[in-house]
């Protein structure tokens, strides 16, 4: 792989979703001098600098043609109900796949670890077969399957960016966001789920938005999966450790060794999560070389991860008083 100048910069950038990863995206893109679209079902709400957000549904061909139209470049970003995915997911994918095709754009898709399913340790790379015997990792490795089917086939053009867990400004939702932060700040519980003396990759939220915009601007990286840039993983522990430092109080660590509700995670989130709780009972560690060194990215330093992300949940916690 080189890094040459043949980019897909030109044109309009379409991300699909607003979420943590889509808005972190759609703003990186516009530093980077694109054109950028954040498309959502709500389409109200505050978009990065330089990003027009519109409303648009594409669970449906129709919505998904017109939120695409005149994208050179399309970012799949869409997630729905944790406990809706199996059934809800599969149908997206059908419509975005359409809409990029019959558009003419190429495709970014974010995924997930999932299709690996238990590795008993082994540290994942791109090469890693993908054994998941749960629902969830099996839909996700259909869809995969399907999205690199089409570019094999020449109906479009697609590449896949896998992130493992979410960490980061804006990240309320994860195992490292919601569930310890506004904790760690106050006092209150800080919950660790599984054996947290395990290793385990964390994904900067911000590392996931430059992987996903250099996969867009570069199409030499097409037709294949490729792990965002993430820092070397630690024990959970060890992250709970630099927290505590950062913020000058230990943590009031709640450890929750079976997968029952927790944090922002309710019950119905839990049961339809159970399946992958192996997350957490295992090492999951990542390697991301293969983008760093194609692409020349580096993932930002945890150290400096966490000190973002605390000054972010405090001024969140400021806001909610």
């Amino acid at each position: 792989m080189t890094t040459t100048n043949a980019t897909a910069s030109e044109g309009l950038h379409t991300v699909l979703g607003a979420g943590p990863a889509g808005s972190t995206l759609a703003g990186e893109l516009a530093r980077r001098g694109h054109e950028v679209r954040l498309v959502d079902r709500s389409g109200d709400g505050p978009a990065p600098e330089g990003v027009t957000r519109v409303t648009g549904d594409v669970g449906t061909i129709d919505g998904a043609r017109a939120a695409i139209k005149g994208a050179a470049v399309v970012y799949h970003c869409v997630n729905v109900a944790y406990h809706l995915q199996v059934e809800v997911m599969p149908g997206i994918q059908d419509v975005v796949l359409g809409a990029v095709e019959a558009e003419g754009a190429r495709l970014v898709v974010l995924d997930t670890l999932y299709p690996y399913g238990e590795t008993h340790g082994q540290v994942m790379t791109e090469g890693t077969a993908w054994r998941a015997t749960g629902a969830k990792g099996r839909m996700r490795a259909e869809l995969d399957e399907k999205y690199l089917i089409a570019h094999q086939e020449g109906r479009a053009r697609v590449v896949l960016g896998r992130s493992a867990d979410f960490v980061g400004p804006h990240v309320l939702n994860s195992t490292l966001g919601g569930a310890v932060f506004p904790g760690a700040l106050t006092g209150t519980e800080v919950y660790g789920i599984g054996d947290i003396d395990l290793p385990h990759s964390y994904t900067d939220i911000r590392n996931v938005a430059a992987g996903l915009a250099t996969l867009g601007e570069h199409p030499d990286g097409d037709g294949r999966v490729w792990h965002l840039p993430t820092a070397p993983a630690l024990t959970t522990r060890e992250v709970f450790r630099l927290i505590e430092k950062k913020v000058g109080q230990p943590l009031n660590t709640v450890i929750k060794p079976e997968p029952v509700p927790f944090g922002p995670f309710d019950q119905v989130f839990m049961d339809s999560y159970a399946e992958l709780f192996y997350q957490h009972t295992e090492p999951q560690v990542m390697d991301s070389s293969a983008i760093q060194e194609a692409f020349g990215l580096e993932p930002i330093a945890l150290d400096t991860t966490l000190d973002d992300t605390i000054a972010w949940y405090r001024d969140f916690l400021a806001a909610q008083r």
